[in-house]
């Protein structure tokens, strides 16, 4: 029936497309799938803040009755963090602060989706205000890991991650500052984008993407293939003028010699922290895979990622804990756990002053101007997105090769490229020894979007999704 088996809610996205253009199914029917894998594997996952099966099934017959396809998504069940906001659906970002908080408009890209013709099933929990790399919180409890259920599919998006990678939904949308699309992909399996921020508009993101967070922060998409996410970023990517860090970039169509011209520098760690055996295996395999299709692939790290993570901890974390001080003022009884880690986290330093503030955000421009001249004769970077595979919740620190990692430190290597604020796009290539899933991260200058989409496509093609044991009926 499809490339997935029997089971048409594993298939890409586009599979399920096709499926719906040629009339071998219904909007209703592929619905009515989705809604039995959800039901089937929701409550070991956790993975919804918001989802009624009665509500899919109304705007699925709705979709039905429209009779030609409202636009390329038409009748594609899709899901959308938790954070950006989606008319009618719960949009409470993970906090007891924000509970039971409907979204009365939509964001612009979910205005998009919906244009496109998409069929949204729900959103998706994170952790408490995004500021986690496990998905947990007070108000919809733990999200699992659809490969082992004592795991996390990572975070922020680590719901959204756990319903693409178990088929409850063909793709979705996640946010990322700080790793939030990239860690949970890698976590699960699955694939994910960070574009350039604007390329995809950000306007309705919870909260919003001001200041340092217009160049840390990005909503991305998320699916099981590249060519999935490609079909999302095509699809919702474009100028939004009421939006001041939305770029006016057209959508460009690379072949694969424009692809090829790209030399490619890769990396296995930053020589400050180790990685694990299967993790250099995986960059060491892309690498292969990408001179085989007949890329330059070559060792090159650009000497400025510790600078550049050092202020991403600047504004991520301190700025984040100023943000959010305001609204959390005389609530802290009221916060998850996992929230008031990263404000002790945050705390641990001094605030910044305004003259910090201002010297760290001059540093940042001239830091960035640094790495993109560096990056010249290496315009695409290929290196890992974690340390290790996903770890168990709750675990905070771990030993690589003999040495102890602590939390923030095992995936600094998203990190940097916030700071850069830089297209990233994770494909699964390895496993663990346990038979997790482990990405690589394919990175590309800022604007270059589609180039970095168009080499993970071919790293995509030699190695791809596999689908967990839980999500097979």
């Amino acid at each position: 029936m499809t490339e997935a088996g029997a089971n048409v809610t594993l298939a890409s996205a586009v599979c399920q497309l096709e499926l719906l253009r040629n009339r071998q199914l219904s909007v209703a029917e592929l619905a009515e799938a989705h809604i039995a894998q959800i039901e089937r594997l929701n409550p070991a996952l956790n993975a919804f803040a918001d989802f009624d099966a009665e509500r899919v099934r109304a705007e699925a017959r709705r979709l039905d009755a429209a009779g030609e396809a409202r636009g390329p998504l038409h009748g594609l069940p899709v899901t959308v963090k938790s954070s950006i906001a989606t008319a009618g659906f719960r949009c409470e970002i993970g906090s007891l602060l924000h509970q039971g908080d409907v979204s009365r408009e939509d964001a612009v890209v979910v205005s998009r989706l919906r244009a496109a013709g998409a069929l949204i099933l729900g959103t998706t929990n994170c952790p408490e205000f995004l500021m986690a790399y496990e998905t947990a919180n007070l108000l919809h409890g733990q999200t699992r890991n659809p490969w082992d259920l004592e795991r996390t599919p990572g975070g922020s998006s680590g719901g959204e991650s756990a319903v693409v990678a178990a088929g409850m939904s063909a793709a979705g949308l996640g946010s990322d500052s700080g790793g939030s699309v990239r860690v949970p992909a890698h976590f699960t399996g699955i694939c994910s984008l960070k574009p350039t921020p604007g390329r995809i508009p950000g306007q309705g993101h919870l909260p919003p993407c001001v200041g340092p967070f217009s160049i840390l922060g990005a909503i991305g998409p998320m699916a099981r293939t590249i060519e999935d996410v490609a079909l999302l970023f095509r699809t919702l990517s474009g100028q939004d003028r009421d939006d001041p860090v939305s770029p006016p970039v057209a959508l460009r169509e690379l072949s694969r010699g424009e692809l090829c011209s790209h030399p490619i520098g890769y990396f296995e760690d930053d020589e400050l922290v180790p990685v694990t055996p299967e993790t250099r295996a995986a960059v060491q395999a892309a690498a292969k895979a990408l001179r085989d299709a007949g890329f330059r692939v070559e060792p090159f790290r650009p000497d400025t990622l510790e600078l550049l993570r050092q202020l991403w901890w600047k504004f991520f974390v301190q700025c984040g804990a100023m943000f959010y001080e305001p609204a959390i003022r005389g609530k802290r009884e009221q916060l998850s756990p996992i929230f008031k880690e990263f404000l002790g986290i945050a705390e641990s330093a001094p605030p910044l002053s305004a003259p910090e503030l201002l010297d760290a955000w001059a540093e940042l421009d001239l830091l960035r101007a640094k790495t993109l001249a560096a990056m010249r004769d290496h315009p695409v970077l290929l290196c890992p997105v974690a340390s290790f595979p996903a770890f168990r919740h709750g675990e905070r620190t771990w030993t690589i090769e003999g040495r102890v990692v602590k939390y923030l430190d095992a995936v600094r290597h998203t990190q940097w490229f916030n700071a850069l604020a830089a297209p990233a796009a994770v494909v699964p290539v390895g496993k663990s020894p346990e038979g997790l899933p482990i990405g690589v991260q394919i990175v590309a200058r800022p604007f270059e979007d589609e180039t970095a989409l168009g080499i993970a496509a071919l790293v995509d093609a030699a190695f791809g999704y596999r689908p967990p044991a839980i999500a097979s009926p």
